[in-house]
């Protein structure tokens, strides 16, 4: 029987990525079961991939001015305005074994989670590899993955009324990767829930799909809700310092 830890929680951009490392490294000594985490950026952050140059990818200058709170992620990917109001963010943290020693594959089976949960409230998405989700051919999704030895995490966002505008004013993506997706700027590559359906949905039935849309794709029989361990919590307290780290930041 496959049982899981439900985790559903909240907090600002240095605390969630400290959060998601403290779980893998406890994942990693197996001192906690493999874990569903949906939670939310409060306030509104920007995360950039592990890979990435900040002084690129971001507008800094409009993040300093505005007080937003940028850092990076241990995950590759690309640079990702999470908005408060308008964006869930969800990380499995898991056995490999329990997912798929294959990358590629992995982030497939990881990846359908969001479908199913689009399809349950009414959206056809596709699976784009390696890390993207697509409703109508614009991006809902963006995913990435690390891995440690024996355990992996992989967290993504699903914007379901993202303001389009801001992701412009803090993100500089490179100006040949619009270009090869025909587009000039972000906001005509991605897309939300609200704008799809024409409408808006509570954010618990985006909660209650993901929930049922992961059960589905990772085959989980229970999902049990839960918080982190006292020895998490110390462990994301002690990361939190790493991640606000002007060191860590702008490490590339």
């Amino acid at each position: 029987m496959s049982r899981w830890r439900l985790i559903i929680n909240k907090g600002n951009t240095y605390w969630n990525m400290a959060v998601d490392e403290a779980i893998l490294l406890h994942r990693e000594k197996n001192l906690v079961p493999n874990t569903l985490r949906i939670y939310i950026f409060e306030p509104s952050g920007v995360t950039i991939g592990y890979f990435q140059k900040a002084r690129e990818v971001l507008n800094l200058d409009y993040l300093l001015q505005n007080k937003i709170d940028f850092t990076r992620r241990i995950t590759g990917g690309g640079a990702v305005y999470h908005d408060s109001e308008g964006e869930i963010t969800y990380s499995v943290i898991a056995d490999i074994e329990d997912i798929s020693r294959n990358i590629v594959e992995s982030y497939k089976i990881i990846c359908m989670g969001l479908i199913y949960a689009l399809r349950k409230i009414g959206l056809k998405a596709v699976y784009k590899p390696v890390n993207d989700i697509l409703v109508n051919n614009k991006k809902i999704s963006g995913n990435a993955q690390t891995r440690k030895k024996k355990s992996l995490l992989q967290h993504g966002t699903l914007m379901y009324n993202t303001n389009l505008d801001m992701i412009e004013n803090t993100l500089r993506p490179p100006k040949v990767k619009l270009e090869n997706h025909g587009v000039t700027k972000v906001s005509d590559r991605v897309t939300t829930i609200y704008r799809e359906l024409g409408r808006k949905i509570s954010i618990d039935e985006i909660i209650n799909a993901l929930i049922q849309g992961f059960r589905k794709a990772l085959n989980i029989d229970e999902l049990v809700p839960s918080d982190l361990s006292v020895s998490e919590r110390r462990l994301a307290e002690k990361l939190y310092s790493k991640y606000e780290s002007k060191v860590w930041i702008y490490m590339r």
